[in-house]
């Protein structure tokens, strides 16, 4: 897979210790940042989305992203490269979208350039760690149960229909609109981030809930068994998976356990009955390797 290919030759040039978690955590300014681009006919098509959507889920994945580490969001900026038939009415619906998906953080600058003929957008977050303890997806431990909001169980998949009604060239849906309006679980990350004292992990399912697992078995060097749910391939869910100790379950709410890290074993995650041993048995997205995002 490409993308993991030139991850992995950034880490030999940059070094690793900010790399491997969605967001960048720097203890020492009690801050986390992270940074996402989405690139026409790439990530969307223009006819897809109104000005208001692209802005709302352009900041919204972002967002996801600062709430998984644990961290509150704070900041962002919006950086857009546009081409000459971009009108007013587009940059003022994009930044009415982009407000409404905040989640209290506030906008406070960016950058604006000509493109040739499609929509570069690049947006960076940066979240507070005050009153949290931020999440890395190399902390899941033996024993850790996987968790996710019971509120959101039942929507793994819907975005990946949503993207595959589009492309069947059919424009509104109930799963259309949560593939362009990503509703966020902040309230569960906040949560979970607040009140644990234990090292754990957490990530959003924004590459589908197989590939956080994976990730996260990997990284903390472990397997994890799941049971086989509805939707566990699909893409751009953005919704949160945490591994955290069984004894603090008590504290939480509103959680479904979908299964438990286990000591490291042949295979790195077990959904169901089927066993995944690399990542390329998922059979996910290739972002260097696929038309649309997904």
């Amino acid at each position: 897979m490409k993308e993991l290919d030139f991850i992995n030759i950034i880490k030999e040039q940059i070094g690793t210790e900010f790399i491997g978690d969605d967001c960048a955590y720097l203890k020492d300014l009690g801050i986390v940042i992270t940074q996402d681009s989405l690139v026409e006919d790439i990530h969307f098509k223009k006819e897809w989305y109104t000005p208001y959507e692209l802005g709302y889920k352009s900041v919204a994945v972002n967002i996801s992203d600062v709430i998984a580490s644990g961290a509150e969001p704070k900041y962002i900026t919006v950086a857009l490269s546009l081409p000459n038939d971009i009108n007013n009415y587009f940059i003022k619906d994009f930044y009415i979208g982009a407000k409404d998906a905040l989640y209290g953080a506030q906008i406070v600058g960016g950058d604006i350039t000509g493109s040739s003929d499609k929509i570069f957008i690049s947006i960076a977050a940066i979240g507070t760690d005050k009153g949290r303890k931020i999440s890395s997806r190399a902390s899941a431990k033996s024993g850790y149960s996987i968790i996710v909001n019971k509120n959101s169980v039942n929507d793994f998949g819907k975005s990946s229909l949503g993207l595959d009604q589009l492309l069947r060239g059919i424009k509104k849906s109930d799963v259309i609109e949560i593939h362009k309006k990503p509703i966020l679980d902040y309230d569960f990350a906040k949560m979970i981030a607040s009140k644990i004292e234990s090292e754990y992990a957490m990530m959003d399912t924004s590459d589908g809930l197989a590939d956080a697992l994976f990730k996260i078995a990997e990284s903390s060097q472990v397997s994890i068994v799941i049971d086989d749910i509805n939707g566990c391939f699909g893409a751009e869910d953005y919704k949160i998976v945490a591994a955290v100790p069984k004894e603090f379950l008590k504290s939480l709410s509103n959680y479904y356990v979908l299964g438990e890290v286990v000591e490291k074993n042949d295979f790195i995650i077990k959904i169901g009955e089927k066993e995944f041993r690399s990542y390329k048995d998922l059979n996910l997205y290739d972002h260097f390797g696929g038309k649309y995002e997904r």
